[in-house]
């Protein structure tokens, strides 16, 4: 098989063009793959002395995903090694925004195919980027390719660094929130941590405070997810749920209604009041105790 060995000066990216192409066009005989890589390296050659480093991203992208499954997973962390490394070179942090969302959307487009590596090669570009929110939207869609390639074990472990990440990513609430609620959603998924996915439902429903009636009700869902999760946890027994907005509109929501009264009486009441509520509304109690 052939491998990713630079043997000369030429520039990283033009050798990543040759190998690629090299690669993609060997079933269609000497002449054609030789006509094929000579066009592609001239393009590329163009876009790097034109400094037209989007371009010359998405010609070495469009090789490298057809070859995905015919080289080494070495040869793939070399190839994509050189492709994220071209952030690093415009001027325009946009402009590397625009970089990193191309090649984060294309390595993204097959999770189930080698979706450890795509992982690898998505914090490697992670490492590369200087603008903190050109970060924040890889560490995005990381998190969706963990979930999509049922890799989500090797990113959860950054859910530590949490408090850290925001700090330098200064992002806004609605990005919060997507953040807050993806977290919550692997680790409920993933059984790893009840109380760290409820903790991070509740960092959910705080971005909520202040809101008016009509985006807090983007929030019932969820708040009563949250009501749920404490209530069936074992190893919960106080939290301040009452306290958030987010949660207290469910109070007299035709929906949710009985799902605060829950609440309270966990909160408050003692195991009577919860036996005369279960005896009142049987069919809700056996739902809910029957649900995962």
């Amino acid at each position: 098989m052939t491998t990713v060995v630079p043997t000369s000066e030429e520039d990283p990216a033009l050798f990543v063009v040759r190998f690629t192409s090299e690669v993609s066009w060997a079933d269609a005989g000497p002449e054609v793959v030789e006509s094929q890589v000579k066009r592609l390296c001239i393009e590329a050659q163009e876009c790097i002395v034109m400094g037209r480093w989007l371009d010359l991203a998405s010609l070495m992208l469009t090789s490298a995903d057809l070859i995905f499954s015919k080289v080494s997973d070495k040869d793939l962390e070399c190839i994509f090694t050189v492709i994220c490394n071209l952030v690093t070179k415009p001027e325009s942090l946009d402009e590397s925004l625009e970089m990193a969302k191309l090649i984060s959307t294309k390595i993204t487009q097959q999770p189930n195919e080698k979706p450890a590596l795509r992982l690898k090669i998505m914090f490697n570009l992670y490492n590369l980027l200087e603008n903190p929110y050109s970060r924040f939207f890889v560490y995005m869609k990381a998190l969706d390719l963990a979930v999509n390639g049922k890799v989500s074990e090797h990113i959860i472990s950054s859910f530590k660094k949490m408090d850290d990440f925001l700090r330098e990513w200064n992002i806004g609430i609605q990005d919060q929130r997507k953040l807050f609620l993806t977290i919550s959603n692997i680790l409920k998924d993933s059984k790893s941590s009840a109380k760290d996915s409820f903790k991070f439902l509740t960092k959910y429903l705080a971005t909520f405070s202040g809101e008016d009636a009509h985006t807090m009700g983007e929030a019932k869902e969820e708040a009563a997810r949250t009501i749920i999760e404490f209530v069936k946890a074992p190893d919960m027994f106080q939290c301040d749920l009452v306290d958030m907005p987010a949660v207290a509109q469910l109070e007299k929501d035709a929906k949710y209604a009985l799902v605060y009264q829950l609440l309270l009486i966990f909160l408050t009441q003692r195991l009577d009041a919860y036996l005369d509520f279960q005896a009142a509304n049987s069919t809700f109690a056996e739902k809910l105790w029957s649900c995962p």
